[in-house]
């Protein structure tokens, strides 16, 4: 099992896969590879290997998001690695359901930020609203991405798409000065401890901690704080092709859940963070 990893990690970083999607296809392949620990990957039947989907489906209840990363692990081994792509016909990607994504009104949000004591957590929790930042996207934020001349955070790749940069708000360039000088941190800008990316799981329950001390009572969570983030930018008049561009979204139609908007120079756009009593 560890040369059959090591290999898949190898032709991962040579098919340029960045840091985050290489985790994250490890994980779900080695999970699979436990499922049918006694045999060899190359003999593993596509009618079983459809059989563990649907166990993933119907016995761990997984979402759709967790389906499909899952058959993109899978995918990877057998289509550039063994070289014998599976057809999408014997391994469908499930359908996404069509809900309206869940938000806070700026209110709310400016109730849970003012309940963050932590520097640390405030720092972080408060650049996922401000630039529109997945968790993944957080942690693997790197010192050196942080362009405060010209006010933007550069993302490396976060979804295996295009680099590109994010607004950076004034009021975190603040809160980080302050950071640094506390925590100076080293390969990572959060980090646990010198060199160790700071854990997702901890920063959740920091903010679980937030929002119940807020008196927040609708859901809450690091997700639909960003949510959030793109809603309060298109009440502000921002057009959605910009929106779509932070939050590096492929489509343009899955920014589009976040509504209709008029145009605006990406100079003009100031993060959401910025116009809160915070």
């Amino acid at each position: 099992m560890n040369d059959i990893m090591q290999n898949y990690t190898r032709a991962m970083k040579l098919y340029g896969y960045n840091d985050i999607t290489i985790k994250t296809y490890q994980q779900h392949f080695q999970r699979f590879l436990k499922f049918f620990e006694n045999t060899n990957p190359k003999e593993i039947p596509l009618d079983d290997i459809r059989q563990y989907i649907l166990h993933l489906v119907e016995q761990r209840k997984w979402s759709e998001t967790a389906q499909n990363q899952s058959i993109s692990a899978i995918k990877f081994y057998f289509n550039h690695i063994l070289n014998n792509p599976i057809d999408d016909f014997y391994l469908p990607r499930p359908r996404r359901a069509k809900t309206i994504p869940k938000i806070l009104n700026e209110k709310e949000v400016s109730k849970i930020l003012k309940s963050i004591d932590d520097l640390r957590n405030k720092c972080m929790i408060y650049l996922i609203y401000s630039a529109g930042l997945s968790l993944s996207e957080l942690t693997y934020l790197r010192v050196k991405n942080i362009d405060s001349k010209n006010m933007k955070i550069f993302i490396s790749s976060a979804k295996g798409d295009k680099d590109r940069f994010v607004i950076l708000s004034e009021k975190i360039l603040k809160l980080l000065r302050e950071y640094f000088k506390m925590y100076k941190p080293q390969e990572w800008l959060f980090e646990s401890k010198p060199g160790m990316q700071y854990p997702k799981r901890t920063l959740q329950k920091s903010f679980q901690v937030a929002v119940k001390k807020s008196g927040v009572t609708k859901p809450a969570t690091l997700s639909i704080l960003k949510n959030s983030f793109a809603v309060h930018l298109i009440e502000k008049g921002v057009d959605v092709r910009y929106i779509q561009q932070m939050l590096g979204h492929k489509h343009s139609k899955t920014t589009m859940k976040y509504l209709r908007v008029s145009k605006r120079d990406l100079s003009a756009i100031r993060s959401p963070l910025d116009s809160l009593d915070v």
